[in-house]
């Protein structure tokens, strides 16, 4: 059956809409608000622009409510937001499978091509690369993310435990910066590590990764998700 999660009778969203309702999803998604000035910094945009954004999309009907905390997806807007994830997620598989562009590479140059994906061949790319349930960084497809619930945040792990991590949250996505960080440093999904010391005063937590050693702040620690090592 179509993933194409478009009302039939809704036409696709702009680029820059699109754009929008990506970012919105997962802030809705993961910590049950929209916030105008952290959509805005995501966006590197003006909060003038993102208010003005907000009046065309409720005109258009992606979004309903008022006030600072009152933005909300509609059933429509989260619909047009899962189909744009959708594209983003299966052409980041593509770039990976197919042409070998390493992951810290992939966010940047997916979101060149996302826009322009038909349904019909938004399908073709799902079936071809077997329906994966989560992206290459471990962020769950929309409705998949039961796949992704018993992962938790690196900052909640106890120092001596052993676990592997599973997913580099979408925000982190965004950082070029931290992304190529993680990837010199072999912080990948299905990475194997331990925490070995967290210092809360100053915001930190080290982990072993094999014989190296690698500390990181919590900001960038709280977008890694790991699952508990199961023991032999």
């Amino acid at each position: 059956m179509p993933h194409t999660g478009k009302p039939e009778n809704q036409p696709r969203p702009t680029p820059t809409v699109e754009d929008y309702l990506m970012t919105m999803y997962v802030m809705e998604r993961d910590y049950g608000e929209i916030i105008a000035a952290r959509l805005a910094e995501m966006l590197n945009v003006a909060p003038a622009t993102v208010a003005m954004t907000f009046r065309r999309m409720e005109r258009d009907q992606w979004l309903t409510g008022k006030g600072r905390h009152g933005v909300h997806l509609t059933e429509t807007g989260r619909a047009a937001a899962s189909s744009v994830i959708r594209r983003h997620m299966l052409t980041e598989w593509l770039l990976v499978k197919v042409l070998k562009v390493p992951i810290h590479k992939t966010h940047d140059e997916a979101h060149n091509i996302e826009h322009a994906i038909s349904p019909e061949l938004e399908e073709r790319m799902r079936e071809s690369l077997g329906d994966p349930q989560v992206c290459p960084h471990g962020n769950p497809f929309p409705g998949a993310e039961e796949v992704t619930r018993g992962w938790v945040p690196l900052t909640e792990v106890p120092v001596g435990e052993k676990v592997v991590v599973r997913r580099i949250h979408e925000f982190a996505e965004n950082s070029p910066e931290l992304l190529t960080f993680l990837v010199e440093q072999g912080i990948l999904p299905g990475s194997q590590t331990e925490v070995i010391e967290t210092l809360p005063f100053n915001q930190t937590l080290t982990i072993r990764l094999g014989e190296k050693q690698v500390t990181l702040g919590y900001p960038a620690a709280r977008f890694l998700f790991v699952e508990r090592a199961v023991s032999a």
